[in-house]
């Protein structure tokens, strides 16, 4: 099995750094966003997220469960049903997911102008 070595060290003293490690990757803040709103289960979180792929969510869904954002829990019976809810961290990170979802609102019509300048 291959494991991956950093070339160079985490600087976890930068909040900034931080916040990359926990919401950088492309669907984390919409899955924070999404479970808050009551998508808990990986199958209503890939109908929701089309442009995802399922092995893309759930690898980020075990991404934030590892550093205690979200926390899996299974419910009895086969097959097994595996629900998401948010921890005391993930909840702390709504204002900052709704900020960035104001903001995304409020610009979405000068970003779209520039991609289309862009492409």
């Amino acid at each position: 099995m291959l494991t991956y070595e950093r070339k160079t060290p985490l600087d976890l003293d930068c909040g900034i750094t931080v916040y990359m490690k926990v919401l950088g990757a492309k669907w984390k803040p919409c899955i924070i966003d999404m479970i808050d709103k009551g998508y808990q289960r990986p199958s209503e979180m890939h109908r929701y997220l089309k442009e995802a792929t399922p092995r893309v969510l759930d690898m980020q869904l075990r991404e934030l469960e590892a550093i205690g954002v979200v926390q899996k829990n299974q419910g009895p019976g086969f097959p097994l049903k595996a629900n998401y809810t948010l921890t005391d961290l993930g909840r702390s990170l709504l204002p900052v997911v709704q900020a960035i979802d104001t903001w995304g609102k409020t610009y979405a019509g000068q970003v779209k102008e520039a991609v289309a300048y862009t492409e």
